[in-house]
This record gives C-alpha cells, structure tokens and sequence, in this order.
C-alpha cells in the first residue's frame, strides 16, 4: 500500500511542481506584429508654356508683346522670381524698351537688357497646379534715321521655383 500511495503521490508531486514553476514564471500569451514606415519627399518644379519669345522685323514705333505662362506641376507650394541672366543688343542705346508685367503689376520698364544680371523679381507664391502669366512688351521708339536698321537684341531669363 506504501507502495502504491507513492506511486500516486510522486506524480501529483511532480504535476504540483510543474504548475507552480509554470505560474511563477510569469508566463502568458503574446502576439507581435512588424510595421513599415515609408518616407518620400516633395517636389519643386514647374513648366513654362513659352521658352523663346521671338520678335523679328520690328521697326520705329512698333509695340510687340508676348507671355510665358509658368504652372507649378510639383507636389509642394513654392514661390516664383525671375532674373536677367544676360542680355546684349546693338540698337541705339535707350532706343529699345523693355516692359515686364504680371498682371496689374509692372516689374520692369526700362531698356531693354538694363535690368541687372541676376537680380531676382518676386512674382509671388504658386500653389501646386497653380499658375501665373509673366508678359513682355517690347517697343522700338521712333528715330530720324536708320541707326536702328539691321540691329538685334537678346535676353535670357531664369525663372526659380523655391518651396514655400
């Protein structure tokens, strides 16, 4: 019977001991899962409807305008300058006239190619799919003679976008 009552015993024993060193360490259900994060960046740019203006044949008192056209096609807001990057002409100086307006705005009146080289002329905030219309008159003043016949001109400007 001694023998039996052990037989009985040192297994509930040993189930005893396993259920407490099973409480006692603490032990419970877990889940873990796993993320990603994904960072892109924004955007600047824009396009420019126009990218050569061209006037041929102007003579004394001829008044000839053109527009560039820029649309914001980035992902973030920015703000527009334009700057003279270079400018030459043969006609009479101060016969050539140069005038720059944005709307009711006029950024610029004054001979053509005297604005100063890569002084930067705000044109204000652009919106993403936003845009804004820039246009260029040129006029040719009257002279006596034929100082101004068989003349050129030309200007380059550079339009920058920067993020607001």
């Amino acid at each position: 019977m001694a023998a039996t009552r052990r037989k009985v015993l040192v297994p509930l024993a040993t189930l005893m001991v396993a259920g407490t060193v099973a409480v006692g360490s603490g032990a419970s259900f877990t889940s873990s899962t796993a993320s990603t994060t994904a960072v892109t960046s924004g955007s600047v740019t824009h396009v420019n409807d126009v990218t050569s203006l061209s006037i041929t044949n102007i003579k004394d008192r001829d008044v000839v305008t053109g527009s560039v056209k820029i649309t914001n096609t980035g992902t973030l807001p920015s703000t527009l300058t334009l700057a003279e990057t270079g400018a030459t002409s043969t006609f009479v100086p101060g016969d050539l006239k140069l005038t720059l307006t944005q709307g009711s705005t006029t950024l610029f009146d004054g001979t053509f190619g005297d604005m100063v080289d890569g002084q930067k002329v705000a044109l204000g905030a652009l919106p993403v799919g936003g845009s804004t219309t820039v246009t260029f008159t040129v006029r040719l003043v009257e002279s006596s003679d034929n100082t101004n016949e068989g003349k050129n001109a030309s200007a380059s400007f550079a339009w920058v976008s920067t993020q607001e």
